[in-house]
């Protein structure tokens, strides 16, 4: 495979705690997950990811991807592991036990561009040491919070032996690639989004906007 597509998906169905600002505008139905995952039956260019360790994780999207052969990568907030509307220990270790993967979304989600070296600690060290406990197995992939990151964001991922990193830049990716974009499912897509996401090419001039913000992401800080 020449590239592929990671898409990412936050909530799903009722919400069961209360969001954050903004958090509602990437939380989707039921049908409209149900719909992303019928587009990636059979691709195995594509990948499935998951944010913020919600309870749906489990409930909602976990059976539905064993219906469908699918498997995805849960990227969990460890500092919030059995707090309401979220996974608990149990419901990682059963993700785990079903075949997926259990990443490092961080400690607290808290945006990686502006902490100190103890948050740092917290949200990199520290949150891949938990869930690998949990998990029984070592953990060295995260997803960036918000998908704010810079040189310094970097630099702390690498001395950490983050093996690869996810973001929210957008667009595909090259397979192998340490730092890999991502697309995110939001509350007003319809049954056309994935489809053309997977297999549309975006237009040149948004093709030519994303490599120049992720050439500045990269380079500043």
């Amino acid at each position: 495979m020449d590239s592929v597509v990671n898409l990412t998906v936050h909530g799903i169905g009722p919400t069961s705690r209360e969001l954050d600002p903004g958090e509602d505008t990437t939380w989707v139905s039921v049908e409209q997950f149900e719909q992303v995952l019928d587009a990636a039956v059979g691709r195995p260019d594509v990948r499935i990811t998951f944010d913020d360790g919600n309870a749906s994780d489990v409930e909602i999207a976990l059976p539905r991807l064993l219906d469908r052969g699918l498997t995805a990568e849960f990227f969990v907030l460890a500092g919030l592991l059995g707090e309401p509307g979220r996974l608990d220990a149990d419901g990682v270790r059963e993700l785990v036990a079903a075949g997926m993967r259990v990443g490092s979304h961080g400690w607290a989600h808290r945006d990686w561009r502006r902490l100190d070296g103890e948050q740092a600690e917290e949200e990199i060290a520290d949150a891949n040491r938990l869930l690998g406990e949990l998990t029984g197995r070592r953990v060295s992939r995260v997803a960036i919070p918000f998908g704010s990151y810079d040189r310094r964001v970097l630099g702390r991922l690498r001395r950490a032996a983050v093996t690869r990193a996810y973001t929210s830049d957008g667009g595909r990716a090259r397979p192998g690639s340490w730092l890999q974009p991502r697309n995110s499912l939001r509350h007003d897509i319809d049954g056309t989004w994935a489809p053309r996401i997977i297999d549309g090419t975006p237009p040149l001039p948004l093709r030519v906007r994303r490599v120049a913000a992720r050439a500045f992401k990269r380079a500043r800080g």
